[in-house]
């Protein structure tokens, strides 16, 4: 099976520069990349015609919910995985805060067989760290390695006893596995989904702090010191917390770091009032002063990857008010054009890094084997039409869910063909 990929513009790394170049893919693998203008035998091979569009490494995003199994209402492994696909990702990483709880080798397998029978994308399972994730028993993290999972988290609450989430580290570096952390001290946070800024000060709303979270970065980044473990911080969203990460990896601390399109765009000042339960995610927008400090530490390599945290949720449970709906935006189909208009097309970022932090920085954080266009590399592609603008429009999402703040944006940058193992799993 072989695909020539004509005419895209193919980001060079060397020359920081887009080449026009044709993209030849031979059983699932990069075979050559073509200088446009060298004639080449496109005869018994399929052909897309890339002119003007973009041809990058698919997009890699490690934090996903795909609510399978126990909540397949909001979203199950096949249809996250279209709107991965259709968000121009390639591979993704799947949250196990599921019903049961990912913590068994009999639940891992379920996901890993699942996701090769029926996910359009490559589909990477987590598996709890503690039981249930309750955090007060550790999970058979040797037995759930073998199962296919690739790191522990009990993402969707923090661990919240110190010794249980040590225990844990040194289990974890003993089998060379990273262990991911969701931070957030529970005794800080109950009864508050806003965070402490001018909007809970505006409607009198009890807050969430902003120490609330750093309290378990600076925590965990000393327990991972100690430990040698490697330790992820997810969906940072504090300027306390990038303080943190940033002081530990000058020390020689084995931590990287994640960040979302919404706490890099949003603000607590952003939220337009109490009625609209789609702006209410954790952990929840900060202040435009915690935004800066979000988008500088991606720009300095202190957070070292973008990821979405796509969290669906039913419409009739997002319509049950800010105080009773659960926390949680969708992200996969939005997060390039969202990032790309932002920041790119302002001229604020070049195009090289916003792919370098979607692809080849996760890619060599989690140790994966793709997030590069290069020759021999997997063929995990995608096409994107820089120029395309358009409306997110909610009711258009391959997602089962629709819960975003985004609707009626008018972004460019849209995907309009993703390829996996050289395959094209989804086109506009």
């Amino acid at each position: 099976m072989s695909l020539w990929i004509m005419n895209g513009q193919v980001w060079n790394e060397t020359k920081q520069a887009l080449e026009v170049n044709h993209v030849y893919v031979v059983d699932g693998k990069v075979a050559r990349i073509v200088t446009n203008g060298e004639s080449v035998d496109t005869a018994g091979a399929e052909v897309i015609d890339a002119t003007g569009k973009l041809v990058a490494p698919g997009f890699i995003d490690m934090h996903v919910h795909l609510r399978d199994p126990g909540f397949e209402y909001k979203e199950d492994i096949v249809t996250g995985a279209l709107s991965a696909a259709k968000g121009g990702f390639t591979t993704i990483a799947c949250m196990p805060n599921t019903r049961p709880v990912t913590d068994t080798k009999e639940t891992v397998q379920y996901i890993v067989e699942k996701a090769q029978q029926s996910a359009v994308v490559k589909v990477l399972p987590y598996a709890a760290i503690t039981k249930n994730e309750l955090g007060r028993e550790l999970t058979n993290f040797e037995e759930l390695k073998e199962a296919g999972a690739i790191g522990f988290t009990d993402d969707g609450v923090g661990v919240q006893n110190a010794q249980m989430m040590k225990d844990a580290m040194y289990l974890a570096k003993s089998l060379d596995m990273p262990v991911i952390a969701h931070c957030e001290d529970d005794t800080l946070v109950k009864g508050a989904w806003a965070s402490e800024g001018a909007f809970s000060r505006k409607y009198g709303l009890k807050a969430i702090p902003n120490e609330s979270e750093a309290i378990h970065v600076g925590r965990d980044v000393l327990l991972a010191e100690a430990t040698g473990v490697h330790y992820h911080v997810c969906h940072v969203s504090t300027e306390q917390s990038v303080r943190l990460i940033r002081q530990a990896k000058q020390v020689g601390v084995r931590v990287t770091a994640e960040v979302c399109p919404h706490h890099l765009i949003l603000s607590d000042e952003d939220i337009p009032g109490l009625d609209d339960a789609n702006w209410k995610m954790n952990p929840p927008l900060r202040t435009p002063r915690d935004v800066q400090a979000m988008i500088e530490a991606l720009e300095d390599g202190t957070i070292d990857m973008i990821v979405t945290d796509h969290a669906p949720h039913s419409a009739e449970e997002k319509n049950k008010g800010v105080d009773l709906a659960p926390f949680g935006i969708v992200g996969l189909e939005t997060a390039f054009p969202l990032l790309y208009t932002k920041f790119v097309a302002t001229g604020k970022w070049t195009l090289g890094f916003l792919l370098q932090r979607m692809t080849a920085d996760p890619a060599r954080v989690f140790r994966l084997n793709t997030g590069l266009l290069a020759l021999d590399a997997p063929a995990d592609l995608t096409i994107v039409d820089l120029d395309l603008e358009k409306e997110v429009d909610p009711e258009q999402f391959a997602s089962k869910s629709n819960n975003t703040p985004f609707g009626g944006w008018k972004l460019k940058g849209w995907p309009t063909t993703t390829i996996v193992d050289g395959k094209v799993v989804w086109t506009e």
